[in-house]
């Protein structure tokens, strides 16, 4: 027979129990609310782990380098990505911008709450001349992707979702996808003509007091496509700590790819990382040798 001192022990665990499993329910982060974030930017992405990406290709924009015609997915690629943050949703990206609409971006940028942390270029000697502008934000997530979506229309960035790829086998892009990926050690997907390849850096990188995952761009990116006559274009950034930088910039020159832009991406973010851009044209053997040369002096 229970004792009245018992069944009072019993009674108070199962209350403490029972407000545990409320406070935890209440204290669960929210799942990112991805519905918001399409209406709002009205476009939709891809989930990548918990970071929710979206695509926001220049297909406007005629750009050449050196007589190259850039493809969008080689430079040409605004993008935004969206992760939780305990109660809230935070926003990291970079937009590819003319000159004329930077500011006028900045500014619907600020009226959604949002703030811009770099403004450079990626790209030297390409017509025209573009810059990147790269921002950040906290908040509810369809207020974010709104917030974007104004600034967005301030240019002539596309804002309706892009034609559904064919079905079948991706098309020949034209170049030695295969050599490339096997040099460097790497595989990547291709797209629209473009191989992409990710290096993602071992640290754990925050910005703000958020961590940022490799897909919020804290990986380094190399992109290629055909230039024709047996050759490739690549072009994208290493992310160096600073011990990094001058290594790698000698190992790109060393093998003949020219370093565009050396600049930040971040602002309050640790560790302290740079970004370093560059351009190559060569046979796909003789630039994926080059890269792999630089990525082989990344921390792993």
């Amino acid at each position: 027979m229970r004792t009245r001192r018992s069944v009072a022990l019993t009674s108070v665990v199962a209350v403490i129990t029972t407000t545990a499993v409320m406070l935890g329910a209440r204290q669960a982060p929210a799942a990112l609310d991805t519905n918001a974030i399409d209406q709002g930017l009205g476009l939709k992405g891809q989930l990548q782990g918990d970071v929710y990406r979206v695509g926001i290709p220049r297909t406007d924009l005629s750009v050449t380098v050196h007589g190259i015609a850039i493809k969008p997915g080689l430079a040409l690629g605004s993008w935004a990505a969206f992760r939780r943050a305990g109660t809230r949703a935070v926003i990291h990206g970079d937009l590819v911008l003319l000159a004329s609409e930077i500011n006028p971006v900045i500014s619907k940028l600020q009226a959604g709450g949002m703030q811009i942390t770099a403004l450079h270029n990626h790209l030297i000697e390409e017509t025209p001349a573009l810059m990147y502008l790269h921002y950040w934000g906290e908040g509810a997530e369809g207020t974010l992707a709104a917030g974007l979506r104004a600034a967005l229309q301030t240019t002539k960035t596309p804002l309706t979702p892009p034609p559904a790829a064919p079905a079948g086998p991706a098309p020949d892009p034209g170049f030695d996808a295969d050599l490339i990926q096997k040099t460097l050690g790497r595989t990547g997907t291709v797209r629209g003509g473009v191989l992409a390849v990710s290096v993602p850096r071992p640290e754990k990188i925050m910005m703000m007091g958020v961590e940022l995952p490799p897909s919020m761009g804290m990986a380094t990116a190399l992109n290629f496509q055909s230039a024709g006559n047996g050759k490739v274009a690549a072009t994208g950034d290493f992310v160096m700590t600073d011990d990094e930088v001058n290594p790698i910039a000698k190992a790109l020159r060393s093998h003949g790819i020219a370093v565009t832009a050396l600049h930040n991406h971040m602002i309050h973010g640790t560790p302290a990382l740079y970004f370093m851009h560059f351009w190559a044209e060569d046979t796909a053997q003789n630039v994926a040798a080059g890269l792999k040369a630089a990525i082989d002096l990344l921390a792993k």
